[in-house]
């Protein structure tokens, strides 16, 4: 995104609008708000809210954007490259001489003249209440509030989105561990980031990563950790924002060859992997064979591996292909007594042993486990969870690769993430604005005036067409004023109000 030349970085539509909007404007005030939340509809015990995330990130890419691309090139650079951008691509009945002084007044300004407001990251907020306000605070650049529009959309919406997914998967594996396990220990390590390669490049990957890193620690999204280092920092070098395993992939297994499959496995256990968790892809060509057989014949090998410096020795079975429901729970349908109809878990159970919990459910021997990353989805995950329950076993003897079947498969439209403007001086007198179509249901309907948020009984409550100085307290709080950022949360502040949201849920 740096790379992008920041007055560019728009729809061509919004160059037009320092034009249209009257003369007299000294001041445009609009929000961010989640205004439905269909991505979720049907989901079981579904509240309606959105989680907040990723506003401190989006604000300093922004502005470091600003900064490096605009601000710092020699002014006359700067604006023949946007003279340029605009006079190939616009209309002669566009005023493009009048948005390049008023990019020439932004220049000599040397920073964006805004105050940014918004919720604390972490935390949960209801459809149609704003999580963050813009507003300009030189009355030369009221344009400039809703030309960042895009920008911010761009930079938000999917990170928000997939915060709310990933804190739904926390919900629901939180649930079923404490149903099963009796404790949610676990559960931080149970979904795995494995989204990486399917998502719009790196910067997208890394902006997804830190949705997921919100509520769980296990990932393969090297750059997500990159982020909230960055971003999110601690003072503390030991935090962890996210770690994983080591873990095989079919090349290494078709290296191994398939008639000497087994020695493949022998080798990785017992040579390049005795301590410690080892994950390894187990579906090359036939899984069932190496939960079944395989084990038996590797068992004294799994069994004699050391713990690593956290404690752990185990191997990870992964099968990457089928009907994870079937694979894991066992087939319905399969011939009576087969591994398929058993499932991995209950194979794998049949070889190691467990232990039976108090709450009366199995958890399998500490040497083995199992991960699924393919295709995996909330209903899939919520699935095999009922699955395993439902045969006896502890939801927590499943880890989930979270992918970008997950994290990838929305919209901007998934929670409805707009900005609308809500507010406006011109020539000295203060407009309340809003929108409210006729031929829509009541979603597209916009607050008015200047917002207020207030938190009342631990919920976030909208207050519209307030006073100036009413706007001023509440939730939303100042983060950023005139290219100073005022307020920063540390990653383990962003996780903490995760945790206390899944407390009070």
């Amino acid at each position: 995104m740096l790379d992008i030349f920041a007055p560019t970085a728009t729809d061509f539509y919004k160059t037009s609008h320092a034009q249209m909007i009257p003369e007299g404007a000294s001041l445009i005030y609009t929000n961010f708000t989640a205004r439905t939340a269909r991505l979720f509809h049907g989901l079981p015990d579904y509240d309606g809210k959105a989680v907040v995330l990723g506003v401190q990130r989006a604000v300093d890419d922004i502005v470091e954007m600003w900064r490096r691309t605009f601000f710092s090139v020699n002014k006359s650079v700067a604006l023949k490259l946007l003279r340029r951008r605009l006079e190939r691509s616009l209309p002669d009945n566009c005023d493009v001489d009048g948005l390049i002084v008023e990019f020439a007044d932004l220049h000599d300004l040397g920073y964006l003249p805004l105050r940014i407001k918004a919720l604390p990251e972490g935390r949960r907020v209801g459809m149609k209440v704003p999580f963050m306000t813009i507003v300009n605070t030189d009355p030369r650049f009221a344009f400039l509030t809703n030309y960042l529009e895009t920008i911010f959309s761009d930079e938000l919406w999917k990170t928000i989105v997939n915060a709310t997914t990933a804190f739904e998967y926390r919900r629901l594996l939180d649930s079923a561990a404490m149903r099963t396990a009796g404790s949610t220990a676990a559960v931080s390590y149970q979904a795995h980031d494995f989204s990486m390669r399917g998502m719009s490049g790196v910067h997208d990957a890394a902006n997804t990563g830190i949705a997921h890193l919100a509520c769980f620690l296990g990932t393969d999204t090297i750059p997500a950790i990159d982020v909230v280092e960055k971003h999110y920092p601690e003072h503390d070098d030991s935090y962890q924002y996210g770690c994983s395993v080591p873990a095989t992939e079919h090349l290494v297994m078709c290296l191994g060859g398939r008639e000497t499959e087994i020695d493949t496995f022998r080798d990785l256990i017992v040579k390049k992997f005795p301590t410690g968790i080892v994950s390894i892809v187990s579906d090359t060509w036939d899984f069932f064979r190496v939960v079944t057989e395989f084990v038996t014949r590797l068992k004294t090998e799994i069994l004699a591996r050391r713990p690593d410096s956290s404690g752990q020795a185990k191997v990870v079975f992964r099968p990457d292909s089928g009907d994870p429901v079937k694979i894991i729970c066992g087939d319905p349908e399969a011939p009576m007594g087969s591994p398929e109809r058993k499932g991995a878990v209950e194979c794998l159970y049949e070889v190691f042993g467990g232990e039976r919990l108090e709450t009366g459910y199995i958890l399998l021997h500490p040497a083995i486990g199992v991960i699924y990353g393919d295709s995996i989805t909330l209903a899939r995950a919520s699935a095999i969870v009922a699955g395993l329950e439902a045969k006896g076993f502890a939801s927590t003897n499943v880890v989930f690769g979270v992918g970008s079947f997950t994290y990838q498969y929305v919209t901007r439209d998934s929670l409805s993430i707009t900005s609308k403007g809500t507010y406006a001086v011109v020539d000295g007198s203060p407009t309340n604005l809003f929108k409210n179509p006729a031929t829509d249901d009541g979603t597209k309907k916009s607050a008015t005036g200047l917002l207020r948020v207030d938190e009342v009984s631990g919920e976030y409550v909208l207050r519209e067409g307030v006073t100036p100085g009413d706007e001023e307290g509440g939730a939303l709080q100042t983060i950023f004023e005139d290219n100073v950022f005022l307020r920063r949360q540390t990653w383990s502040a962003v996780r903490a109000n995760i945790e206390a949201e899944l407390a009070s849920y």
